[in-house]
């Protein structure tokens, strides 16, 4: 076990840090232009990668929503749930501290929204609260059964973290402009500690609405989808 959590946090703190860097130390040079395309790519690539070096360790999860789905397509034990989160927020937190040390280091630095993620006014987009719900839901429903169809018995094995990496790209490309994409609660919380904004009283929704549409995505593929390819 000591392993998996090990796995799962140098993996939820690459996520982190590779995803949000991208957000929060390009943004001080808008000349890269590296647009919220190329952070949609950085985050698509922080999986894959990582899902490649200890996927095979700890399963790859990197996100509570993730570990919860798995464990309601009964592809992970619930007895390791609430370890899988520990060690995945634990992750996000010090990968936000590190880039928070890195940033801090340029003169005029200031935190503001840290790559966290809101509704309403903290939205990119100024996107409602309902908009914000539906869309997590949704996505994170969408990514749970990418993932659960990419490791399933009847792909070819190996190939499961490009398409998990790119679905996540496609997540990204779609929902930067309405809540700055969570659909992973680790996430949320690890930059929403250091934001200067309202981003922790936001919170609640980065952890519900990804939780909920991973329980939808995993119920979706078990009642619906899985058949003879469940592994």
């Amino acid at each position: 076990m000591r392993r998996k959590l090990a796995a799962e946090f140098f993996g939820t703190f690459w996520l982190v840090f590779g995803g949000c860097g991208s957000a929060v130390l390009a943004a001080a040079f808008p000349a890269l232009g590296i647009g919220f395309a190329g952070v949609a790519l950085a985050f698509g690539l922080t999986v894959m990668t990582m899902a490649y070096a200890v996927g095979g360790i700890s399963g790859g999860h990197f996100n509570p929503a993730i570990s919860l789905g798995l464990a309601v397509a009964d592809r992970f034990a619930w007895k390791d749930l609430f370890p899988y989160w520990i060690a995945q927020v634990f992750g996000a937190v010090i990968a936000a501290a590190a880039l928070y040390a890195i940033a801090s280091g340029k003169p005029g630095f200031s935190p503001g929204g840290f790559a966290s993620n809101g509704y309403g006014d903290l939205s990119p987009g100024h996107y409602s609260l309902i908009a914000a719900l539906l869309i997590e839901v949704i996505l994170t429903a969408g990514f749970l059964i990418v993932i659960l169809g990419a490791t399933s018995r009847a792909v070819p094995a190996g190939f499961a973290p490009i398409a998990i990496g790119l679905a996540l790209t496609l997540i990204h490309l779609i929902s930067i402009p309405v809540t700055n994409t969570s659909v992973n609660p680790a996430r949320s919380t690890g930059v929403a500690l250091i934001a200067q904004t309202a981003a922790l009283g936001q919170l609640w929704l980065f952890w519900l609405a990804p939780l909920a549409g991973a329980v939808i995505g995993a119920l979706i593929w078990r009642h619906l989808l899985a058949g003879d390819t469940e592994a």
